[in-house]
This record gives structure tokens, C-alpha cells and sequence, in this order.
């Protein structure tokens, strides 16, 4: 099938029709993460340029998220922007109850892709010399943290020790959700939470995905500009760019104008799924938050890729990376994961994870290709798992037959996805 600009593909089981159109990763600290040995930062490596990189092949893009689907997602869809343009897909349907079909231009809450917003935000500020990175976080939070060891850096790379509170607050799915999704917390309560749990690691030890960290982030950022993280997100980020899809809304609980309504899988096979869509996200906040679309996605990642946001040592400081886990493939920088693709490209972004999506949004260190993708679901960690495979068909293309069976062993596609909070199934 050609690929054209503004366009979009809805999928059902037997038909693809084409209609008019217009990215967990992280392990949580839970038991079901794997151990990770102390490594050595990696420097930010040069990537592959736009003009050698194949074409993106969006009949795998299309597979990815009809496998999404397969595996329980109402609904999927993607945004590829590149060299060629801009190639759009969306399968199922963004409203079980009255069957609208997935649209490319709505809005979803995009869960853990807030916390590289939340960074940009964090890293202006050390730019502008308000902090420093490699300084007690308690130096500008005094007595917030019982560890003056724990520094702004370790809180940006997951490597503070500080416990996830999401993991006792979701082990059951449906009721802790319900329990918390009008519910208005202080940050100064989210971190109390944490504290009141054992610590994962000593500080700089090893990684340990935690929200925490990111509800500190957002302290910093507010104790150190004297307003609000969304007046913050506004001025350095959704207004330079003109995301208009983009907001901070909390403590509302609505998505204004045309979105995506999302599902939470229950613990319980058979029971029925939780329309998840109006919440408050209080328990995420500055860790998670954040509302936009596939297209803001695509502008903000490459304008953050193209050093719109960031000074030249800034973005070294981000992209500079350590391993998430044993397979040399997944690895973290400041707010941003780094994922090493079958075909060596390397793609630098972060995975998302809130209550009905799964989001994955990711460029290349050039900027010059990016892709979003996002699923209707949660609880579900087959969906996250089959929607990482966009990024393989995205920015590797179509792979050789003669080559399938020796890139089978890094092909990213076959991992589990990574999780930004506690999942059942």
C-alpha cells in the first residue's frame, strides 16, 4: 500500500479501510524487575544519519498495532514523521460504547512520556544556574529527603533509591485506581508514601524506575520558579512550540475536545474493563500528567533531538545513558530512555503508562525522524509489548528475508516492554 501524508488506515479483524487522518517503558521497582549491575555511563553515540536510514515500513507499523489490538486494545495508532513526510495509521475504535474509530488527531493522556517534559523544564533551569545537577536534592528541598546523598541527578536517572508508591497503591488493579482517581494529593503526600516504604538501592547504585523521583522534580521546579509545574510546561514548552493539542490539567479530570477514551484491564479475568478516561492523575502529577497528541509528540521529541530546548552540554547530560537492564538493548538518561534497535539506529524517548494508554514516543538523535504510537489500554502488558514493535518497523523498515533469522536475537520487537507501573497481565 503507498504511503501518503495525512492519511490513516482503521483495521478491523477482516477490513482496512482508509480514512482521512489530521511511543514501559521503564521497569518499575517491583520484584518482577530484573537486577541491574552498577555500569558505566555511555556518551551520547552518532547515530545512523536520516539520509542512509530505510524507509519506514508502515505495513509493519500496521501489524504492530493490529497485534495491539489482537492482545486487547479497543484501539491503536501512529504517527511516523520523517524525510518523506508524514505517514499516519490508526486501527479499532478510541470509543467502545458508541464505536467511533481511532483518530490520528486525538488527544490521550500520555502517562509516563510527561516525565521527559518535566526534565526539560528542570534542565532550563540548571542552564539558567538556579541548581546544579550533581547537588543534594535537600539543598533546595531542605529536609524534604532523610539522604543528603540523594542528588537532582539521581532523581532524573532513577537512581535515588526512592521506592515506587504505585507499586502497593495499584497491586490491585481496579480497586486502587477507583481509590485514587478523583482524589487530589500534595506532592509532599506522594513522597511521604514513598518514604514510609524500604529503600531499592543506595543512591547512584543502580537504576530503580520510580514515579517518586519525578513528584520531587516537580518540587524542584516549583520551589525554584515560585509557580505552578503547569505555568512552567506553558512558558518553556507547549507555547515555544506550539503544541495546541498539549496541556497540563491537573487536578481536572477531563480531556477537552477530541480524544481517546481509555481502558484499564482488571485483575480479574472476565470482568469487565474500566472505562479509565476522566481522572485526576493526582497520584502522577509532574511524574505523569500530562495530555497531547501523536503529532505535539512528534514536534516535541524532534524539537528537543534538534537542541530547541536544550543548550549543546545540556543534551550530552540527557543522552548520556546506562543500562536499564541485561540485554543491552534499553538504557536511561536524564528523564529519557535510549532504545538500540535490530538495525543498530538508535531512538532516544520515553514510554508511557497511565490508567487506559500505553504511549511510546521517540526520535532519532538527528530529530529528523520520530515516531508516536499509542493503545487504548492498560493491564495489558501484551499490548505494550506489541506496540514497541513500531519502533522496529518505524526506523528499521523492512527487514531482508536473508537477515530476518540473525537479527531475530536483537530485534527490540521481541522483548517485553518495560513498565512504568504495576501491571497483572
Amino acid at each position: 500500500m503507498p504511503l501518503t501524508s495525512h492519511r490513516r488506515l482503521v483495521v478491523s479483524a477482516t477490513l482496512i479501510a482508509a480514512l482521512a487522518a489530521g511511543v514501559a517503558p521503564a521497569t518499575s521497582a517491583s520484584a518482577a524487575a530484573p537486577r541491574t549491575p552498577a555500569a558505566v555511563p555511555q556518551a551520547p553515540a552518532a547515530p545512523k544519519t536520516a539520509d542512509t536510514a530505510p524507509a519506514p515500513d508502515v505495513e509493519g507499523v500496521v501489524a504492530a498495532l493490529n497485534a495491539a489490538m489482537a492482545n486487547g486494545a479497543p484501539g491503536a495508532m501512529a504517527r511516523f514523521s520523517g524525510p518523506g513526510g508524514v505517514q499516519s495509521r490508526a486501527v479499532g475504535v478510541r470509543d467502545r460504547v458508541n464505536g467511533t474509530p481511532m483518530d490520528v488527531r486525538s488527544r490521550f493522556r500520555i502517562g509516563s512520556v510527561s516525565k521527559t517534559f518535566s526534565t526539560v523544564v528542570l534542565l532550563q533551569l540548571v542552564q539558567e544556574g538556579r541548581l546544579t545537577l550533581d547537588s543534594p536534592v535537600d539543598t533546595y528541598l531542605p529536609g524534604l529527603l532523610p539522604d543528603d546523598r540523594i542528588t537532582v541527578r539521581h532523581l532524573l536517572t532513577h537512581r535515588s533509591g526512592l521506592a515506587d508508591y504505585t507499586d502497593p497503591m495499584f497491586a490491585n488493579t481496579v480497586p486502587g485506581f477507583e481509590s485514587v482517581r478523583n482524589r487530589v494529593f500534595g506532592y509532599r503526600e506522594l513522597v511521604d508514601l514513598s518514604l514510609a516504604l524500604p529503600r531499592t538501592t543506595e543512591p547512584g547504585v543502580s537504576y530503580k524506575y520510580s514515579n517518586a523521583n519525578f513528584v520531587v522534580v516537580g518540587m524542584l521546579i516549583e520551589k525554584l520558579t515560585g509557580k505552578p509545574v503547569a505555568d512552567a510546561y506553558q512558558r518553556r514548552i507547549f507555547k515555544p512550540l506550539k503544541l495546541r493539542d498539549t496541556s497540563y490539567v491537573h487536578p481536572e479530570t477531563r480531556i477537552a475536545g477530541r480524544h481517546v477514551r481509555g481502558y484499564l484491564y482488571p485483575d480479574a479475568a472476565g470482568d469487565p474493563l474500566v472505562d479509565s478516561t476522566e481522572q485526576t492523575v493526582s497520584w502522577a502529577q509532574s511524574a505523569g500528567a500530562v495530555i497531547s497528541s501523536p503529532a505535539d509528540l512528534n514536534t516535541f521529541t524532534k524539537a528537543l533531538m534538534r537542541g530547541r530546548l536544550l543548550s549543546p552540554a545540556m543534551m550530552d547530560a540527557m543522552t548520556t545513558v546506562t543500562p536499564t537492564d541485561a540485554t543491552n538493548t534499553r538504557f536511561y538518561g536524564l528523564g529519557l530512555r535510549r532504545y538500540d534497535l535490530s538495525c543498530g539506529a538508535q531512538v532516544y524517548g520515553h514510554t508511557g503508562t497511565v490508567q487506559g494508554f500505553y504511549t511510546y514516543a521517540f526520535s532519532t538523535r538527528d530529530g529528523r525522524r520520530s515516531l508516536s504510537a499509542m493503545a487504548n489500554s492498560s493491564n495489558r502488558g501484551a499490548v505494550n509489548t506489541a506496540l514497541g514493535g513500531t519502533l522496529e518497523a518505524a526506523f528499521c523498515g523492512k527487514k531482508p528475508a536473508a537477515a530476518t533469522a540473525s537479527r531475530a536475537d536483537r530485534d527490540f520487537s521481541s522483548l517485553p516492554a518495560e513498565r512504568d507501573l504495576p501491571e497483572r497481565h
